[in-house]
């Protein structure tokens, strides 16, 4: 039986629809070129640099995140609380104006009332048949400025140590110190006197420095003329009597 084909290519084209690709020779193939281990290593490289970049991306993505949400919570609290800074440093320019004034009057009240004292006790410390010729002051006269003794010049926070050092000991040497010059007809009455200016809270260190014998006029007396020094006690707080000071005004 003849068979006549009346549409050309139509058999071909069946044919090349049926066949078939062989898989197992191209995976073959591949298994093979996959053993090589230069080209494992290029993968393997090629692999980990994709992790690599990958991951630093999403670290500086997350990093550049969080500081931009820093930064933006720090200018807020910048805004919010740009007045209570500027109030701050208001009070505090007041209060170091307030304690250098206060300084200044402390160092200029400090020795405002010490002959005061001092004469108070020696009056008191006075015993009968003793009289005084002369009382003076022996140690220096403080010419320093209240800014400086208060500490608050800009020349006494810019010395050197060993400037310090030799203000210190230029104090501790200009501490008040004085004589007194007297005359008695009783030892007894001298010495007591010397008690009792040494148990004044005022006073310190009384020593006898000299003693002679004197000729008093009229009626031609012998009498002892003594030289004491003495030196300032800074007294204890309870020695120290406060009175409040009231100003009438008319």
């Amino acid at each position: 039986m003849i068979e006549i084909n009346l549409l050309p290519g139509a058999r071909k084209a069946k044919r090349g629809r049926a066949a078939k690709v062989d898989f197992g020779a191209v995976f073959g193939n591949l298994s093979a070129k996959i053993r090589d281990p230069y080209l494992i290593g290029a993968i393997a490289s090629v692999v980990v640099a994709l992790l690599a970049v990958g991951g630093m991306w999403l670290y500086q993505n997350r990093r550049v995140a969080s500081l931009t949400e820093r930064e933006t919570v720090a200018v807020q609290d910048s805004t919010r609380y740009a007045a209570v800074i500027a109030q701050r440093s208001a009070a505090e320019a007041q209060r170091d104006s307030v304690v250098r004034q206060i300084n200044i009057i402390r160092a200029i009240d400090g020795s405002r009332f010490i002959w005061p004292h001092v004469l108070d006790e020696v009056s008191r410390a006075l015993p009968p048949y003793v009289w005084l010729r002369q009382l003076n002051q022996t140690s220096a006269v403080s010419n320093l400025s209240p800014e400086i003794e208060a500490g608050l010049s800009g020349e006494a926070k810019g010395k050197s140590k060993l400037a310090a050092q030799a203000d210190s000991a230029a104090a501790a040497a200009g501490t008040l110190t004085w004589r007194i010059i007297g005359q008695t007809v009783d030892i007894q009455a001298m010495t007591r006197f010397m008690k009792q200016l040494d148990a004044s809270p005022w006073i310190e260190n009384v020593q006898l420095t000299k003693t002679d014998l004197v000729i008093l006029q009229p009626g031609n007396k012998e009498a002892t003329e003594f030289t004491l020094d003495m030196k300032l006690q800074q007294p204890d707080s309870a020695a120290i009597r406060l009175v409040p000071l009231k100003i009438l005004v008319r």
